[in-house]
């Protein structure tokens, strides 16, 4: 077994440190009842901090909007119950030594009208489109931008008086950030659309006013990915130099972060450039900022494979451990092994990589 050592150093982010570089990735549970985390979610979370998580991702929650979500057990990041309900999981977490970040995620589009806790509530989407020539609903008007954005100001503001550790912005798979990224549900003519720096724009507006609210030491981080649920070989950027286009405006927009969601972490991004660098390390080389790497890390299937498959088993990590030491990335996010394996951090560096369970979706109801 590789020399797991890299995984466990400290890791610094503006006013915040971390014990490793191991992150829970955000997974979706819909096991908050009327959109409030209770007591379980509170336990789910202690657990992985308890079990040697550096830093803990939330699943996707609700920012202040009425169309954000499309499932009443998803739960809302706005509310006096559901912000008391996660004022409790970041008491345990934290009485655990957890580091805990809440991911704020809008559905758009994705969202089907009708359904979720305000079915009456219209679906947002920059251009009307589910993907490409396939329009389900009406343009995003200047107030529905203005009222999505304060919805994200407003969320990131509680987390930070709640004592969240930061904050991630949902924009990848397809949902209503990457919805104004990708040119297959983008087409605005204003100062959104068009070219691919325009449209980062929205999202570094939501980075802007979030910002505003939380202050210049909060860190904010950005989920993206190149593949959409609507279409996973779709690219944003074909070349490093049109990923450095794509991500500038969210620089200069004060992201501090980029959590890289690609399905397998060892696949390169650009492979006919000779190159073995995944999105993470790619971004990390453009950027200087830091990354978060992610992608079915200690499994041998991906994410969406193991949903038609009865499991999938674990596997070995040297190729992460070999990417991690040479500098692509500088955390590495653990999602579906994480789920059947709380103490997925203690047992990879007591050396117990064998030990670790399976991933198979049939138990997932039954586990904390």
């Amino acid at each position: 077994m590789s020399d797991t050592e890299v995984l466990f150093k400290p890791f610094r982010l503006k006013s915040l440190v971390l014990p490793n570089r191991i992150v829970m990735a955000p997974m979706t549970r819909s096991k908050s009842p009327d959109q409030i985390p209770n007591d379980q979610v509170a336990a789910y979370y202690r657990a992985r901090a308890e079990g040697g998580v550096g830093l803990i991702l939330t699943e996707g929650t609700a920012p202040e909007h009425k169309s954000a979500t499309n499932d009443v057990n998803v739960p809302h990041f706005h509310g006096e119950e559901s912000l008391k309900g996660w004022a409790k999981v970041v008491r345990e977490v934290k009485a655990a030594g957890g580091h805990i970040m809440p991911q704020l995620w809008h559905q758009g589009v994705v969202r089907h009208p009708g359904t979720g806790p305000y079915p009456e509530a219209p679906s947002m989407s920059p251009s009307g489109l589910a993907r490409k020539e396939k329009r389900v609903a009406e343009p995003m008007t200047d107030a529905d931008i203005a009222d999505v954005i304060s919805g994200f100001a407003n969320s990131a503001r509680y987390a930070k008086e709640l004592g969240f550790d930061g904050v991630e912005l949902h924009g990848a798979h397809g949902y209503l950030i990457d919805q104004f990224f990708w040119d297959g549900t983008n087409e605005r003519d204003d100062k959104y659309g068009g070219s691919l720096a325009a449209r980062a724009n929205f999202a570094a507006d939501v980075a802007r006013a979030v910002r505003a609210e939380v202050g210049p030491d909060f860190p904010l981080l950005l989920r993206f990915s190149q593949w959409k649920q609507q279409d996973f070989s779709a690219r944003l950027a074909q070349t490093p130099q049109e990923l450095e286009v794509f991500l500038k405006p969210l620089i200069d927009a004060g992201i501090d972060m980029f959590h890289c969601s690609t399905r397998r972490f060892w696949e390169p991004e650009f492979p006919e450039l000779d190159s073995d660098m995944n999105l993470a390390g790619w971004t990390k080389k453009i950027t200087g900022r830091p990354t978060i790497s992610v992608g079915s890390v200690s499994l041998n299937a991906d994410f969406i494979t193991s949903f038609r498959q009865a499991s999938a088993e674990i596997s070995g990590i040297e190729r992460l451990i070999e990417m991690m030491e040479r500098g692509d990335f500088d955390l590495i996010a653990i999602g579906r092994a994480l789920i059947v394996n709380p103490d997925w951090a203690n047992k990879v560096r007591a050396g117990k990589l064998h030990e670790l369970a399976p991933y198979d979706p049939k138990a997932l109801a039954t586990l904390v």
